[in-house]
């Protein structure tokens, strides 16, 4: 253990670490910050929230279902490792083209109508896959078409999503657990759904899986209908979107931590995203097995990021959260590697519960801190760079992962994603220390650090460039 300790301190050298003094971080010293499994649910309590975490949990487990049996159909369908990253790459360009202008137009619209909008067509999309299957018709640019057409809808969903949330918890001391709580509702529905699709591929086949998640979507728009809302529209007039989306930008990439924490993203999802996409090909021909194979392997990797989430979910405070992004990365990357050198269903299953804690705990410790550090007024922009580093980088992951697949195998191009996973957190731990610097003068301005660890220097000094002050 002291072996171990000494070896992550090398990796990560301030983790545990106050930057300013040099003395352990504030998580670590307040017992009120350490892990309590009892404050877990604590952001159910609003009403709002509480709705739609119920409505978008079932609708989730429709969404898995979907995103296994298409991996499936299409593999089904073509047998080739190109063609599944070419979906993957056709399902998400647009969330990368679309999800930046689509954040200006959240931070001006009514965002609980824009959500009722995209999840009726969601609920659309899923229909016309179960006509398209159980009539015999379907062939894989129908599959191509119809998963641009959802990821133009996504771009708009995703960022809409992530500013929402604000507005259903009104007590902010709140809003990490509501964060967490939704990647576990996220990846509960991960372990469930895959679950649900190997059994119900091999019993009743692809079409009535599509049809599970059509019905889904029902629930989280009766959740939405029956929220209490007020309005969310910006007043006033508002400037042309291109400015809107300059200031995004600017604001985005000029302020280092937003930055580095957006870059981090982008890397991770572009290296990661292979090792899902080409699931289909370690199930059958690494492991020898059917879609039964491929359903416990993709729930392998959502009870690891569940047991990520509820453990972010037990925290009581954003304290201490950054040292989780890079050592959460890092535990990815060798989740990554060993999951490319296994070759049994069993080692399998371990390496990829690892995996899944990694990937949730990287991703939504991002979530956090961003939440935490932005302003309400520009929220809807960075939150839609989010969507971009996180999404939006997937559709070329996929597509290099199936390319480079076809070339040197899905094993070896698993374990280079790996490696550069790795790489990326230690360069993001490297960073660490000076972000925190940057970071504290916002927590002590909104009361989350306390007064004894705050000096005088003001967000507005240093987030606002020298020549706009």
């Amino acid at each position: 253990m002291v072996a171990q300790s000494k070896f992550l301190g090398i990796l990560f050298p301030d983790a545990n670490m106050d930057v300013s003094t040099g003395k352990m971080s504030a998580d670590e010293l307040n017992p009120q910050n350490r892990l309590n499994l009892r404050d877990v649910f604590r952001a159910l309590r609003h009403r709002n929230y509480r709705l739609f975490f119920m409505g978008q949990g079932l609708s989730l487990i429709g969404t898995w279902i979907t995103s296994v049996t298409v991996g499936w159909l299409v593999y089904r369908l073509t047998n080739s490792a190109l063609l599944l990253g070419l979906v993957g790459f056709a399902g998400q360009i647009a969330t990368f083209l679309l999800a930046p202008f689509a954040g200006v137009l959240v931070d001006r619209w009514n965002k609980h109508r824009i959500l009722l909008i995209t999840q009726a067509l969601f609920l659309l999309g899923s229909t016309t896959l179960t006509i398209l299957v159980l009539t015999g018709i379907i062939q894989v640019w129908h599959i191509i078409v119809v998963s641009v057409i959802l990821g133009f809808v996504n771009g708009f969903d995703m960022p809409t999503r992530q500013a929402f949330i604000v507005s259903m918890i009104e007590d902010r001391e709140d809003l990490p657990n509501a964060i967490a709580l939704n990647s576990s509702m996220f990846n509960s529905a991960r372990l469930i759904g895959p679950a649900i699709a190997g059994v119900l591929i091999a019993a009743v086949g692809e079409g009535f899986c599509f049809m599970i998640d059509a019905v889904s979507y029902l629930a989280v728009i009766a959740a939405l209908l029956a929220m209490t809302v007020t309005a969310t529209t910006a007043e006033g007039p508002h400037p042309a979107v291109l400015r809107q989306l300059r200031e995004g930008l600017k604001f985005t990439f000029g302020f280092p931590p937003v930055r580095a924490i957006i870059l981090l993203l982008a890397i991770i999802s572009f290296v990661s995203v292979p090792y899902t996409v080409l699931m289909p090909i370690f199930a059958t021909k690494i492991i020898g097995g059917g879609a039964s194979i491929l359903g416990f392997l993709t729930a392998a990797s959502g009870l690891g990021a569940l047991s990520g989430a509820v453990f972010l979910a037990s925290r009581k405070s954003v304290l201490g959260l950054g040292k989780w992004i890079p050592l959460a990365a890092g535990i990815l990357g060798l989740g990554l590697i060993a999951f490319s050198f296994s070759r049994t269903l069993w080692t399998s299953i371990i390496f990829l519960i690892a995996t899944g804690f990694g990937m949730i705990t990287q991703m939504a410790s991002c979530n956090t801190i961003l939440q935490t550090i932005v302003d309400d007024n520009i929220r809807g922009r960075v939150m839609s760079f989010y969507t971009v580093a996180f999404l939006g980088m997937a559709p070329f992951g996929s597509l290099a992962g199936g390319a480079l697949a076809n070339r040197i195998g899905a094993p070896h191009t698993v374990f280079l994603g790996g490696a550069a996973a790795i790489v990326a957190a230690l360069v993001f731990a490297r960073q660490l220390p000076a972000l925190r610097t940057l970071i504290r003068p916002i927590y002590c301005e909104r009361g989350i650090l306390p007064p004894n660890l705050c000096g005088v220097q003001t967000y507005s000094e240093i987030a606002v460039p020298p020549e706009q002050r």
